[in-house]
């Protein structure tokens, strides 16, 4: 499988930790920040535009640390 990172245009290959399972719950995570509360977002300590950026990241677009 391979992963893009922002920023970066060479593929990585992705670890073995990483499952069909944790990108779906990346994905279903990335997918609720859209039905946050105002409250909600600024009780996690985040602006409307900082959760809608995120959840418009595509599923390939991981973390780094997922990576290694």
């Amino acid at each position: 499988m391979f992963v893009y990172i922002a920023g970066s245009a060479h593929p990585l290959r992705a670890s073995r930790r990483m499952s069909l399972l944790s990108l779906f719950s990346l994905w279903k995570s990335r997918r609720q920040l859209k039905l946050l509360t105002a409250e909600q977002l600024q009780d996690a300590g985040l602006s409307h535009r900082d959760a809608a950026t995120e959840a418009a990241r595509p599923i390939w677009d991981v973390p780094a640390n997922w990576l290694r």
